[in-house]
């Protein structure tokens, strides 16, 4: 403990038998033998920690926060398993890493209670770990995809194209022992913006590519570790949501944040609906859903909002 200190700090912690590589924010002034509360941050898909979270995590430690923004289980500065593959992120396993980190938070002395936040898919993420994990006290989540079903299985035919794409791609593996890489949403890490919108006709897909696309501000040329090529068989996980269909079960005070006008506004709103415990909402019509991932008055409104509800 005697290394850290404010700012950002290079952890590990186990999981699954391997060594996660995580940032821990600390606020300015940090001293150890004080105490604090400490959130575990969740990312959205496929990202990597110096992406939102590495926006998210000094702007709560400048509220007095200790942060934990880590790389999944094959993703970024962590390993994949043995005989497994890079760019793999599975939606069981990543629920059992968030697990973990809260279990590393709890080892930490200064830390007084462990909260939880998530953005994008982060928000199923940490709504799906807090139904079970209650040394969480409180979650948040920005643009959240808790309930993704609507948003995901509206037109069935296009799901089940991914899903016959990704069964392919997995026995592939098997088969191969090689790794297959896909683009999971039809941006890879060359394509112009002008080809990517072209190409999917997404109302996302300019703010997406602005963002994760070759010219983009986290994207992989800013962001070291970071691509865009994903393992093919990832839509058989990420098709299976249950964020939303536990949500009457959450026990934790929960905020949420989503853009009101956004596309993926359902994915909130339906989660809202089926909330039983305690709660806010905050539905910001002036922002997108790409918006809270890095535009300065986006990141402030949702930043002030998630440090004013785990401080109540």
């Amino acid at each position: 403990m005697n290394n850290l200190k404010a700012g950002v700090n290079k952890v590990t912690f186990k999981s699954f038998g391997v060594e996660l590589t995580g940032n821990l924010y600390l606020p300015e002034g940090f001293d150890e033998n004080k105490k604090y509360k400490a959130i575990v941050g969740a990312s959205p898909f496929p990202q990597v920690k110096e992406q939102v979270l590495g926006t998210y995590g000094p702007e709560m430690a400048k509220r007095g926060f200790a942060f934990l923004g880590f790389d999944y289980l094959g993703m970024g500065d962590s390993p994949a398993l043995p005989g497994e593959f890079k760019q793999t992120r599975y939606m069981f396993r990543l629920i059992e890493n968030t697990w973990d980190a809260v279990s590393y938070l709890g080892t930490l002395p200064f830390v007084e209670e462990i909260l939880g936040m998530g953005v994008c898919q982060g928000g199923s993420i940490i709504a799906s770990v807090a139904v079970t994990d209650h040394r969480i006290k409180k979650i948040a989540t920005v643009s959240g995809m808790m309930a993704a079903d609507a948003f995901q299985w509206t037109n069935k035919d296009a799901a089940n194209q991914m899903i016959a794409a990704a069964n392919a791609s997995r026995q592939k593996i098997y088969e191969t022992g090689e790794p297959h890489y896909v683009a999971p949403f039809g941006l890879d890490d060359e394509q112009s913006r002008e080809e990517h919108i072209e190409l999917t006709g997404s109302p996302m897909a300019g703010e997406s590519y602005d963002y994760y696309g070759r010219e983009g501000i986290k994207g992989p040329k800013v962001v070291e570790n970071f691509t865009n090529m994903h393992i093919g068989d990832q839509a058989m996980e990420s098709l299976i949501s249950i964020g939303e269909h536990y949500a009457d079960k959450i026990a934790q005070p929960t905020l949420v944040v989503y853009g009101k006008d956004a596309p993926t506004a359902i994915c909130s709103t339906a989660f809202i609906e089926k909330l039983t415990n305690t709660h806010e909402v905050l539905a910001v019509p002036e922002f997108g859903h790409v918006d809270f991932y890095h535009k300065p008055e986006a990141v402030q409104v949702s930043t002030d909002a998630v440090a004013e509800f785990f401080n109540n």
